[in-house]
C-alpha cells in the first residue's frame, strides 16, 4: 500500500471493525480499489470478502453501491454495518414508497457510506438515474459467479451488469465470488467487462472444514447419528434435492429431538422468510433446504453442512459446504451418497431441455463431482486441484484419517458388464445385482434370467457391495443409465476394453458402515479450548449476547461472533482499554457494550 492509504485503511480496520491486521490479500485489494482500480476477487467463504469493498467505500468520497442477489439478507448486512457505526441502507422491493424516497434522498446527499441493491432494482431506469445524479465511490458486485451460464447459480439479470462499465466508466468496480473455476473466472471477466481488471485469487482451501462422504444406506438415520454424535445442539444446514424431501427430513429431525426448519422455493414467501430469519437470529437450529437457500449467508457459527443428495457440481458443493465455519472454527462437511444419486443426476441431465453442448458441460461437472466421491486420495487435494490449486494431503478429511483400500476389480466388473449385456441392457441395477447374486424371484424366473451363465456368479458379494461396484463403474463411464422408465443399465464403448481384458479396473473396497465416533479436533487449527472458568464466562456472554440481540432486533452474531467472545474469555479484560485490544471489538461496539462486558467479566472472575 502507499503509506497514506495504508495508514487510513489500517485505522478504519482497527477502529471501525476492531481487527488488528489485514488477512491474506485483503490489504492489496483494499489499496488497489481505494486507489480507483478495478478488481476481480476470488476468496473462500469466511475469508473476509466484504471488507475488500467496505473499507475502500469508507476511504473514497461518495456512496459505495453493493449489488447483492438476495434481498432477504440485505437487512442483516445493513444491521451489521450499523453496529460498527457505518452508515448503510438498502433499496429493494420490501420497502414502502416513502422509505424508498428517504433512502434515495440520502444517496443523493451523500448521507450514506454504502447502499445495497438487488441487480433487478439496479437495472431500472430510476435507479440508474439516481446513481448518475449521485457521487458514487465504487460498485461492488457480490456473488459474481451468478453471471456465468456454466455456473451453479446462474442469474440472467447479472449479465446486464456490464452497463456499469458503460455508464460509469470512472467509478471503480470490484467483482467478488468464493467459487469459480478458470472457465467461470474468464466468463465473469468477459461478461462484466473486467478483462483489464486486476485479479486476486486466494487459496480455495478451508482447512477448518473436515470433509467426509459416506456410503448411503439409510440417509436420514445416518444423518441423525451424525448430528447426535458430532454436533448435538449446534447450528447446521442440511441440503436435499427436492422440496418434498426437505419437508420430510425437517419433520423427521424434529420428531427425533433436533430443532429443524424447512426452506425451499415452493413455500409461501412469508413463511420462508420467517424461517430464514429465525435460523439467522437464533442458535441451535438446523435448516433443511434445497439449494434455493444459502447464497450470501453471513452466519458465522454454522458448524456443519450435510448433503443427503449428490450436488450437481464441485462448484455447488464447495459453495454450499463453505457456509460452515465462516468464523474459522472446526466444522464438518458431511455427505451420504449412493447409487441412486448417480442414476438420478445422469437422468436429470439426459432429460433436460439444454442443447448437447450444455449437456456435455453438465456431464463433465458431474464427472468431477463423482470423482471427488470415489477418490482413493485426499478429498481436499482433489477439490483444490479442480480449482487449479495444488496441495498435499490435508490430514483432515475422511480419506486421510481413515485411508480407503483399493482392489483389482477387473473380474467382478467383467461379471457385472456381462450380466448387463446378457440381460439385453434393458434392466435396472437392482435386477442385475439379483442376477449376479443368484437371487430366486418371480421376476428373474419370468425373464428366464436364472438360466443365464452369469446367474449366481457374484454370490460371494453382498447387495451393498455390488451397489458400490455399480456406482463406481457408472462414475468411471463404463456404464450409463438410460433415461427410460426403468433406468436400464447400458454399456458404453469404454466397456469393450474391460470385457476383453485390455483394461484393468481399480475400485474402492466396500466398507460396511460403522457407528460413528466423535471426531478428534480439527488438525492444524489453533487450540481454542477454554478452561472451566473461561467456559462459564463464555456461556454467560452468549446469554448476554442473545438478550442484547433480541433488544436490538438483530441476529446474535451481529453483536459479536463466537470467535470474539472466546477471545474476550481468554483475555478477561477488566477495563475498556484492555477490551479495546480484543479482535472484533471496534470503537462503536466498545462504546455500546464495553461497560456491560467488563462488568460480566468482573462478576465471573
Amino acid at each position: 500500500m502507499t503509506s497514506d492509504i495504508q495508514e487510513r485503511a489500517l485505522h478504519v480496520l482497527e477502529t471501525v471493525f476492531g481487527y488488528p491486521a489485514f488477512r491474506g490479500q485483503q490489504a492489496d485489494i483494499v489499496e488497489h480499489v481505494a486507489s480507483g482500480g478495478d478488481a476481480l476477487v476470488l476468496m473462500p467463504t469466511g475469508g473476509g470478502k466484504s471488507l475488500c469493498y467496505q473499507i475502500p467505500a469508507l476511504l473514497r468520497d461518495g456512496v459505495g453501491v453493493v449489488v447483492s442477489p438476495l434481498i432477504a439478507l440485505m437487512q442483516d448486512q445493513v444491521d451489521a454495518l450499523a453496529e460498527v457505526g457505518v452508515r448503510a441502507a438498502f433499496l429493494n422491493s420490501t420497502q414502502t414508497f416513502e422509505e424508498t424516497l428517504r433512502i434515495e434522498r440520502m444517496v443523493r446527499t451523500g448521507e450514506l457510506d454504502l447502499v445495497y441493491v438487488a441487480p433487478e432494482r439496479l437495472m431500472t431506469q430510476r435507479c440508474l438515474d439516481l446513481f448518475e445524479d449521485s457521487h458514487i465511490s465504487l460498485f461492488a458486485i457480490d456473488e459474481a459467479h451468478c453471471v456465468s451460464q456454466w455456473g451453479h447459480d446462474f442469474r440472467p439479470e447479472y449479465i446486464r451488469l456490464s452497463i456499469l462499465h458503460e455508464r460509469f466508466p470512472q467509478v471503480p468496480r470490484i467483482a467478488l465470488t468464493a467459487t469459480a473455476d478458470q472457465v467461470t473466472r474468464a466468463e465473469i471477466a468477459q461478461r462484466l467487462q473486467l478483462e483489464e481488471a486486476r485479479q486476486f485469487v486466494s487459496s480455495f482451501d478451508r482447512p477448518n472444514i473436515r470433509y467426509a462422504i459416506v456410503e448411503k444406506t439409510n440417509g436420514r438415520k445416518q444423518l441423525i447419528d451424525f448430528i447426535s454424535t458430532e454436533h448435538a445442539g449446534d447450528c447446521g444446514i442440511v441440503y436435499c434435492l427436492s422440496r418434498k424431501k426437505v419437508e420430510e427430513t425437517a419433520q423427521f429431525l424434529n420428531e427425533n429431538g433436533i430443532r429443524a426448519l424447512p426452506y425451499h422455493a415452493g413455500m409461501d414467501y412469508a413463511v420462508r422468510a420467517a424461517n430464514q430469519a429465525q435460523f439467522l437470529r437464533e442458535e441451535n437450529i438446523v435448516m433443511v433446504a434445497t439449494i434455493a437457500f444459502g447464497m450470501g449467508i453471513d452466519k458465522p457459527d454454522v458448524r456443519f453442512v450435510c448433503h443427503l443428495d449428490l450436488p450437481k457440481s464441485l462448484e455447488g458443493y464447495y459453495q454450499e459446504t463453505g457456509r460452515a465455519g465462516r468464523d474459522g472454527m472446526p466444522s464438518n462437511a458431511w455427505m451420504a451418497y449412493g447409487l441412486q444419486d448417480v442414476v438420478l443426476q445422469r437422468r436429470m441431465i439426459d432429460e433436460s431441455d439444454a442443447d448437447e453442448n450444455f449437456k456435455r458441460v453438465l456431464s463433465s461437472k458431474l464427472d468431477a463431482m463423482l470423482g471427488l466421491c470415489e477418490t482413493l486420495s485426499c478429498r481436499r487435494m482433489r477439490m483444490l486441484e479442480y480449482f487449479g490449486e495444488r496441495s498435499g494431503p490435508c490430514g483432515n478429511c475422511d480419506t486421510c484419517l481413515m485411508p480407503p483400500t483399493s482392489f483389482d476389480a477387473t473380474v467382478p466388473v467383467q461379471k457385472l458388464l456381462s450380466a448387463i449385456y446378457r440381460c439385453d441392457q434393458r434392466f435396472a441395477a437392482g435386477h442385475i445385482i439379483d442376477v449376479l447374486r443368484g437371487v430366486e424371484s418371480e421376476r428373474i424366473t419370468q425373464w428366464h434370467h436364472d438360466k443365464l451363465s452369469v446367474y449366481g456368479v457374484g454370490a460371494d458379494r453382498g447387495e451393498q457391495e455390488w451397489r458400490a461396484i455399480v456406482r463406481q463403474v457408472i462414475a468411471l463411464g463404463l456404464v450409463t443409465v438410460d433415461h427410460d422408465a426403468y433406468s436400464s443399465l447400458k454399456l458404453t464403448e469404454a466397456a469393450r476394453a474391460v470385457l476383453k481384458s485390455e483394461r484393468k479396473v481399480e475400485l474402492r473396497q466396500y466398507q460396511k458402515p460403522v457407528k460413528q465416533k466423535r471426531a478428534a479436533p480439527t488438525r492444524g487449527y489453533a487450540e481454542m479450548d477454554l478452561s472451566s472458568t473461561e467456559q462459564a464466562i463464555f456461556e454467560k456472554l452468549r446469554w448476554w449476547r442473545m438478550e442484547t440481540a433480541r433488544a436490538h432486533n438483530v441476529a446474535a452474531f451481529i453483536i459479536f461472533g463466537d470467535a470474539t467472545l472466546r477471545e474476550i474469555c481468554k483475555a478477561k479484560p477488566t477495563s475498556l482499554d484492555e477490551l479495546r485490544g480484543v479482535s472484533g471489538v471496534g470503537a462503536k461496539k466498545l462504546a455500546s457494550y464495553g461497560d456491560e462486558i467488563v462488568a460480566i467479566i468482573a462478576e465471573m472472575v
